[in-house]
């Protein structure tokens, strides 16, 4: 493996502006970009209605997509994973792939207000195509109760980012 191959992943809340971070580094690395979001919209289009249904179907998407992802970290491809990783056992889920394959790592942490959040997430939604599901106010706080910054004892390589 390239000693310069890296797996990126994320952690930052709902539209802190992690997808439009992913882009550009997947850009300015050279790298693959995976975005949850594309496949499990393609997946499962008329699958996910709540909560629940996002984390079965999530799950089910990471555990057919690590092996391709260990597999293109071992032939030397950097990958951009644009997967959330807001809790400990998110982030256990990258550290498998990574340390299964010997692979770098960087964990880019967005700082960002829930206010500012919030008014990224109504200019994403006045952007969505007529038909497709948005985000409320009220989604957005009760996915946020389970948001837990990531700490050094995590043991991750971290870049952090402010955007307030």
């Amino acid at each position: 493996m390239n000693q310069e191959t890296t797996l990126h992943f994320f952690c930052g809340k709902m539209a802190s502006g992690k997808s439009t971070l992913a882009r550009t580094l997947a850009q300015d690395n050279h790298a693959l970009l995976i975005s949850e979001d594309v496949w499990l919209s393609q997946l499962y289009p008329e699958e996910i209605h709540q909560f629940s249904d996002y984390l079965k179907y999530s799950s089910r998407l990471k555990a057919t997509l690590s092996p391709h992802i260990q597999n293109l970290l071992l032939q030397g491809i950097s990958i951009v994973l644009d997967f959330p990783g807001n809790t400990p056992n998110q982030r256990n889920w990258f550290r498998s792939i990574f340390e299964s394959v010997g692979a770098n790592h960087r964990l880019h942490y967005i700082i960002t207000s829930d206010e500012r959040c919030k008014q990224q997430l109504k200019i994403r939604n006045q952007g969505l195509p007529e038909g497709s599901p948005f985000t409320t106010e009220a989604e957005f706080e009760a996915i946020t109760q389970y948001f837990q910054p990531p700490t050094p004892e995590e043991g991750f390589q971290i870049d952090t980012y402010q955007r307030d």
